[in-house]
């Protein structure tokens, strides 16, 4: 493609702690004689940026006092892709590295493969796919930024779920995400609209861990480029506003030996013993990963009760007032995890699923029995997390969590919650303005 001139740009990126694909464009020539096979670097400030890309300090990885060098950036031949939105443009997705070629452990990616590779030692594959809900406005990216992202225009005038006639309005913009999605190697299933007005779904085709938060980064970038050439812009925030739902990333994942699914066991046509024990881990542990699951201070405010998004740690089968929801029969049996928002970064929100699962299958815990009822209004079940400084400290405490990734990993992204509090309680938010500028 390079030598037809279909292709001149590659894209060179890795995944960063906030799930963006930051790097370097190269002309295409040079990719394929040097970085290719050699690879290329990058600061290792950028694990250690706010998403401003102001320089944190108090990190181990990179600081100031060891004057923020270079990590190198190792192509995965295997994630090398056209991009179709992007003229004449491929991608390819790194690993961050240092110099002797270990992987750096604190890099979103890194903190994946470990729980895969912990997975495989006990000899399962893990299927799992996310779906991801935006909201999609009628102005600019510019044009939002310069209105402080006030006033904004939903691409609906009126909630949209399922519907078919009004989200007609935009397919032409989305019959282009899901072809462009499909042809850069990113299977979508479907798209459809959500509850809020300008809100839609997009669901994924099922892959292993790593695959899939590969697809779902590029999706999320995607889409925003897609968008922004039509004048348009969406918001993946956990929770734009409360007077609207939140956007949620659901993760459906099982557990496979070979060409079985080892959560279903088919002499009782029902969830197995291994199902079970799963479940049962993502009950216990959950809620101390959960800063893994919803990574900023705007994720706490889309746990709201009757609003779709889970409040309390409970599983049941097809009820959506539940944490865990479990779905389908056969091959097609699985846990729906509802606790993370569309902010999650996928890579660790992954991690954290196949963590707390395989606690339980070790612990040999059990699920419980199923829940019945609306878990919304049940005060006797345990409640997740309400803030991001609460979900910082329960995974500071959490024995699991420095168990399963390392305490240089766990410190890692437990600094990272708590700078992005502090960076909120050291601002004055519009409500402070509205409630005390002139009543106080």
């Amino acid at each position: 493609m390079v030598r037809s001139g279909e292709i001149d740009t590659v894209i060179v990126a890795f995944p960063d702690v906030f799930g963006r694909l930051v790097g370097k464009r190269f002309t295409a020539e040079y990719f394929i004689d040097h970085v290719a096979r050699h690879g290329t670097h990058g600061c290792n400030y950028l694990l250690t940026v706010d998403i401003d890309m102001e320089p944190l300090t108090g990190f181990q990885v990179a600081n100031w006092e060891k004057g923020f060098g270079d990590f190198a950036l190792r192509p995965d031949p295997t994630t090398l892709r056209p991009i179709p939105w992007l003229a004449a443009t491929a991608l390819v997705i790194c690993d961050f590295a240092h110099e002797d070629g270990t992987p750096v452990a604190e890099a979103p990616r890194s903190v994946l493969r470990r729980q895969v590779q912990s997975l495989a030692t006990r000899k399962f594959t893990c299927n799992i796919a996310s779906e991801l809900e935006f909201f999609l406005f009628n102005q600019s990216f510019a044009d939002a930024f310069a209105a402080d992202y006030r006033n904004l225009k939903p691409s609906s005038d009126y909630r949209i779920d399922y519907h078919t006639m009004q989200t007609a309005r935009d397919e032409t913009l989305f019959r282009a995400i899901r072809n462009g999605m499909q042809a850069a190697g990113v299977p979508v299933e479907s798209s459809k609209g959500e509850w809020g007005r300008g809100q839609h779904e997009v669901n994924f085709t099922y892959g292993e861990p790593i695959e899939m938060a590969d697809r779902h980064i590029i999706f999320k970038q995607g889409v925003k480029e897609i968008a922004a050439q039509s004048q348009r812009a969406v918001t993946f925030m956990a929770k734009p506003s409360m007077t609207e739902p939140g956007n949620s990333c659901h993760i459906h994942c099982s557990l496979w030996n070979g060409a079985r699914n080892a959560f279903w066991d088919t002499a009782k046509k029902s969830g197995s013993r291994l199902f079970r024990q799963f479940l049962g881990g993502l009950l216990k542990y959950s809620r101390e990963l959960s800063c893994l699951f919803a990574p900023t201070v705007n994720a706490y405010k889309r746990y709201q009760a009757a609003s779709w998004a889970p409040t309390k740690m409970a599983w049941a089968y097809d009820n959506r007032t539940v944490g865990f929801r479990v779905v389908g029969h056969g091959d097609g049996f699985r846990i729906e995890n509802r606790m993370p928002g569309a902010d999650a970064n996928p890579y660790l929100a992954f991690a954290a699923t196949l963590a707390a699962g395989m606690a339980g299958i070790d612990e040999q815990l059990d699920c419980g029995d199923v829940y019945k009822g609306n878990a919304y209004v049940d005060a006797s079940l345990p409640s997740l997390p309400s803030s991001l400084a609460e979900a910082a400290d329960l995974l500071d405490r959490s024995k699991l969590a420095r168990r399963a990734f390392g305490d240089a990993v766990i410190d890692f992204y437990v600094h990272t919650a708590r700078l992005e509090v502090q960076a909120f309680q050291n601002s004055v938010t519009d409500w402070e303005k509205h409630r005390y500028f002139e009543r106080i």
